[in-house]
């Protein structure tokens, strides 16, 4: 079989990082391609190959996307980011090679959060309930504002005192619910089958994950929200749902992420691999494997790559330049 050829993007987040790390577990004959917006970051090592691209809402992101797909002969593109997600699958025609993303109809509301309310809330499926700041009234005894559009946990604000005073086309107001924050890791099937999900309770340090313990006991509540989402949406391949259990045990979703999330490098060491599944059905068209989920408990830690008797950055920008984990 022919070396096949990946694109990932955002190789400077640890998404695109644990995305690049679950494919070379496996010991495939491939090679991988990475993009960003910066010329050098902590993932650049990780990839055979490397190009810079503008932001995904700037001008000339999927023409150069295009380049590099033509240039690098790539057979998949795995996007890790949000914005990556919606335009990539909006351009999807214009590419020759498969992109791993939801259709864009199913991208475009989850890059929205208020659009996620306002369709979750069409077909009833649980999500906590939001409001435009000028339609605010003080309904909620606790509330969260957060850029629509928010990358990561970037310009939060915790029961602001003026909330008309942030815009409506870039902010909502969300209903804050005490409790335990989980999050549910779920891949869907190109016949729109959930082939499986888990679920972790994690703490959070700067917006992302630092410690983490794979739970059950919300399985079953979880299996149905999905399936509700499922059946009312084009979306496919991995995801992920982030939930707040309340004290009487509901659980109540706040953002859906249409894409594989950050902690794909844990739980495919538990045995919930969507990368895998991910080559698998669109790499080489077979079924994905089934998934066996382990308990487990992670926690992630902060290591350095160093590049010996270099002067500047300029050229590192991918695994040819002698370097070391520490």
């Amino acid at each position: 079989m022919a070396t096949k050829n990946i694109l990932v993007t955002g190789i400077g987040g640890n998404v695109g990082q644990g995305i690049i790390r679950n494919i070379q577990s496996l010991k495939l004959d491939v090679k991988i391609t990475g993009t960003n917006v910066l010329e050098f970051t902590a993932g650049n090592y990780l990839c055979d190959y490397f190009h810079k691209v503008p932001y995904a809402f700037h001008d000339g992101f999927i023409d150069e996307m295009i380049k590099i797909c033509n240039q690098q002969n790539i057979d998949l593109i795995i996007p890790s980011t949000d914005f990556e997600v919606n335009f990539l699958a909006e351009h999807r025609d214009k590419f020759s090679c498969p992109i791993a993303a939801s259709h864009h109809e199913a991208t475009q509301i989850y890059l929205d959060k208020f659009e996620t309310w306002v369709h979750h809330n069409k077909y009833n499926i649980p999500f906590a309930n939001s409001v435009l700041p000028s339609k605010y009234r003080n309904e909620f005894e606790n509330i969260i504002l957060k850029p629509k559009k928010g990358r990561g946990s970037r310009g939060l604000h915790l029961n602001p005192t003026n909330v008309a005073s942030f815009a409506d086309d870039e902010y909502m107001v969300q209903e804050l619910h005490k409790g335990d924050e989980i999050t549910t890791a779920f891949y869907i099937t190109k016949q729109r089958q959930l082939h499986g999900l888990i679920t972790m309770s994690r703490t959070l340090e700067n917006g992302a994950t630092n410690t983490c313990k794979v739970i059950f006991e919300h399985d079953k509540k979880i299996t149905e929200i999905i399936e509700k989402m499922i059946a009312v949406t084009p979306i496919y391949g991995a995801a992920n749902l982030q939930s707040i259990v309340t004290a009487d045990g509901s659980i109540i979703p706040f953002e859906v992420n249409c894409r594989i999330s950050g902690t794909n490098s844990i739980r495919s060491n538990f045995g919930f691999k969507d990368v895998e599944y991910t080559l698998q059905e669109y790499l080489y068209g077979v079924e994905p494997s089934k998934p066996i989920v382990t308990s487990g408990v992670a926690v992630r830690v902060l290591l350095d790559v160093i590049y010996p008797n270099q002067t500047d950055s300029t050229n590192l920008i991918d695994n040819t330049t002698p370097h070391f984990i520490f």
